[in-house]
């Protein structure tokens, strides 16, 4: 779990994901034919084959922010966010401030509740209300912070019982799971690419322009899906549950499975015996949304990681769960060509 920790407590906002694509280029360099960076930002790392072209992806970046406004008077920054927030989990959070000359540490604060008026106590969090407070005064951190500098959220991943839990496990943990893949496939006839997309938390960019230039056949998903099996939730809302498998996704906002993939993963999965569940999300989507839009078309489908708490710095996934989602990605990759995509 070493490079897991390695991916989940790296930065990278969406447009600034450098740090994750070295991580990778570092992870892949002895497994792969080439790595290639296309002009937007996404690695590109091939396994040569003789037969179809299969396109894996996992977005690097992470939700974040960008400072809007640095106060000259108080040092506080304002920000802006990258990707979907609920601003709730944001309360009483650590962040890391990327400045031009090193990192800054920072705190988003609120007024202590001792002081809150009755009317304050109600008023719903917005993002538009927070600050970060660098610890400097005014003059400092205007000199030291640009407006447009990123801010990631700070967590340190801790293994929790069975699970593991950090910050931007969405979608660290699919970038993992395809390296890991990709690391042990061999002999496959397939030829396999494994995409470190870019600015998918900001509207799915990296995957759209990298599958116009590859024009797979097949193309996967790897990301994180919810896993709502918690107090307070019923069972027919909580998608999937934590240690009960890969999630074979059904649909999601952004894009219907190839029916054919999807009964070619249920087969390899009940034949090696590893566990799984079908996802159906009521909302959000994956990158198989471009990807199954470029040029003609690409059969894909979505591989989803189980995990609860998800958009914040304390998402958890379990790690069999993790390792299904590699044995399965394995063994598909290893038979893929054999899948039927007739309709």
């Amino acid at each position: 779990m070493e490079l897991l920790r390695k991916l989940s407590e790296a930065s990278g906002i969406p447009g600034r994901e450098e740090e994750i694509r070295e991580l990778i280029r570092e992870a892949l360099a002895e497994h792969v034919d080439e790595i290639s960076v296309d002009r937007l930002g996404n690695l590109i790392a091939r396994k040569k084959g003789p037969g179809p072209k299969v396109a894996v992806a996992a977005h690097m970046d992470e939700i974040g922010f960008l400072v809007s406004h640095v106060d000259e008077k108080t040092g506080y920054l304002r920000i802006e966010p990258l990707g979907g927030f609920d601003p709730r989990t944001l309360i009483a959070k650590r962040v890391t401030v990327h400045t031009r000359a090193g990192p800054l540490v920072g705190l988003i604060g609120t007024k202590p509740i001792h002081i809150l008026t009755e009317e304050e106590k109600k008023k719903k969090v917005e993002i538009k209300d927070l600050f970060v407070d660098l610890g400097l005064p005014g003059e400092k951190a205007k000199e030291a912070v640009r407006v447009g500098d990123p801010v990631t959220l700070r967590q340190s991943f801790s293994e929790v019982g069975e699970l593991v839990s950090g910050k931007a496990l969405d979608d660290r943990v699919g970038v993992y799971v395809g390296i890991e893949a990709m690391r042990r496939l061999s002999g496959q006839q397939a030829d396999v690419y494994f995409v470190g997309t870019v600015q998918e938390e900001v509207g799915l960019r990296g995957a759209r322009t990298s599958a116009f230039a590859l024009a797979p056949d097949i193309a996967v998903a790897l990301d994180v899906t919810l896993a709502c099996d918690m107090p307070g939730v019923q069972e027919h809302q909580h998608i999937t549950r934590l240690g009960e498998g890969v999630a074979i996704k059904l649909k999601d906002s952004a894009s219907i499975s190839h029916p054919g993939l999807v009964r070619f993963l249920i087969e390899i999965a009940e034949e090696e015996k590893i566990p799984y569940q079908l996802e159906i999300l009521p909302r959000g989507g994956t990158d198989a949304g471009a990807m199954q839009l470029a040029r003609e078309g690409a059969a894909v489908v979505t591989l989803s990681v189980p995990t609860r708490y998800v958009h914040s710095v304390v998402e958890a996934a379990h790690k069999k769960d993790i390792q299904a989602a590699i044995d399965l990605l394995v063994a598909f990759l290893a038979r893929c060509h054999q899948a039927d995509l007739r309709l």
